[in-house]
């Protein structure tokens, strides 16, 4: 399960400042009037007639079919009260938050998209994403259906899924706690872990761990970890690299391979393994919010990751063609290994090896 936390703090000081604002000589209903005057000022585009198919797709990152389909989901959970969020639909609600995906740029930008105020658009996005994100369950679930499909891309037996920790990059939480975010790599992040199928889908994300946490310390600590230890999964693998443990149920590569039985091993291992990384870079290409700097507070950060990964499974269930970013993203930061110093258990390792690898 995803562990992510929701704050409606922001709220009450947007609340205080629409009081201030008000005249004093002013009547309720004299305010209601120019408030509803104002939003009726408002034009916003019908995106899904005015642009097609394909540019509409680069632009939110999801299919108009599957707008839609997303949109009434989120009905029942999506907020429309025009003394808020000047009456913005449901629909250009969403399209926002979309396009803040796309963009991982400040809020001024999407908040002038729609014509809305930058804390406005905040609010939308925390509520959108929070939505989106409450969909994990539906959208993200491990499952033992990609064996075959792992075993075509190197002919490694047996394997659940893979499984990596990436970096995603935040603003310092604040003087007090910041430290703890910062990680080896020098920079403010949360270490996400997350696995997935040979369909490049993912089957569980953690995302609340802060940069400074070890990969090990993340998986030990996690339901994951239990379900596995439980004999959940039955006989399949999950594989993983140095970071982690090695265990009966996750497999790490030989470090000092010596036999040409590890050396196949470990090839193998590599080539199979390779499918989380893939999944990594698919995922912030579509979203590119999430291979920038979030400057948002941590439990809209961790709202937007989960959802992101939520969509991206959407995508990848509707096949969906894989997109490039919209906008330019840093240099593919490679995830450093720091090597798992745990005492592993390397007994299902030794037999694979030497019954299949040999």
């Amino acid at each position: 399960m995803a562990n992510i936390l929701f704050s409606d703090s922001d709220d009450s000081d947007m609340e205080l400042l629409a009081l201030l604002s008000d005249s004093d000589s002013e009547t309720d209903s004299e305010a209601d009037v120019r408030r509803r005057s104002r939003a009726r000022r408002i034009k916003r585009v019908n995106y899904m007639q005015s642009l097609d198919d394909a540019e509409f797709t680069f632009r939110f990152r999801l299919s108009k079919p599957l707008v839609n389909a997303l949109l009434i989901q989120l009905m029942p959970l999506v907020r429309v009260t025009s003394t808020r969020n000047h009456g913005v639909s449901p629909l250009h609600q969403l399209l926002l938050t979309l396009r803040f995906y796309a963009l991982g740029t400040m809020l001024i930008s999407v908040a002038d998209f729609v014509g809305v105020s930058t804390s406005t658009a905040g609010r939308i996005i925390r509520d959108i994403s929070s939505a989106i994100a409450s969909l994990y369950d539906e959208y993200i679930a491990v499952h033992q259906q990609s064996a075959e499909k792992f075993y075509r891309i190197a002919r490694f037996p047996r394997v659940l899924a893979a499984i990596d920790c990436t970096h995603i990059r935040i603003q310092s939480p604040c003087h007090i706690i910041g430290e703890e975010f910062r990680n080896r790599k020098g920079y403010f992040s949360l270490n996400v872990q997350a696995i997935c199928d040979a369909d490049l889908r993912f089957m569980n994300v953690v995302a609340r761990w802060p940069g400074s946490t070890h990969d090990a310390t993340i998986f030990n600590n996690s339901v994951l970890r239990a379900q596995c230890d439980a004999g959940l999964f039955g006989n399949r693998w999950m594989l993983g690299d140095s970071a982690y443990p090695n265990r009966s149920y996750l497999l790490t590569p030989v470090l000092n391979p010596v036999t040409e039985a590890e050396q196949r091993y470990n090839e193998a291992h590599i080539k199979t393994r390779n499918t989380i990384e893939r999944t990594f870079g698919v995922w912030k290409r579509r979203f590119p919010v999430v291979a920038l700097t979030l400057r948002l507070s941590l439990p809209k950060a961790q709202a937007v990751i989960i959802a992101t990964a939520v969509l991206h499974n959407i995508c990848r269930n509707y096949n969906l063609e894989e997109l490039s970013a919209q906008v330019d993203l840093p240099p593919e930061d490679n995830h450093f290994v720091n090597i798992n110093s745990e005492v592993t258990d390397v007994q299902q390792r030794a037999i694979l090896i030497s019954n299949y690898f040999q």
